[in-house]
């Protein structure tokens, strides 16, 4: 019973990652509306856990910084010379 529970907990928490890194806006909106929905009921708890971060940057479902720093350079690769 016990671990029935928590390979389902397990599965659960995979299927929303999957869900958030495969549809960003479409989940971003999805939990918009539930943290809004979670505020109207009075549960602002709820609803802080559940309301999405603000993209920043070029729009966050990409891979660049969602800072406004530069990033560093990575070194150049440089050839081995043989002696």
């Amino acid at each position: 019973m016990l671990e029935g529970l928590i390979i389902a907990v397990l599965v659960l928490w995979s299927t929303l990652v999957v869900f958030k890194k495969v549809f960003p806006k479409t989940s971003f909106k999805l939990f918009l509306n539930l943290a809004q929905t979670a505020e109207q009921r009075g549960l602002p708890r709820l609803a802080k856990w559940l309301k999405p971060a603000m993209a920043a940057g070029c729009g966050g479902s990409c891979d660049c910084s969602q800072s406004d720093q530069p990033q560093q350079q990575k070194p150049q690769a440089q050839a081995v010379k043989w002696k």
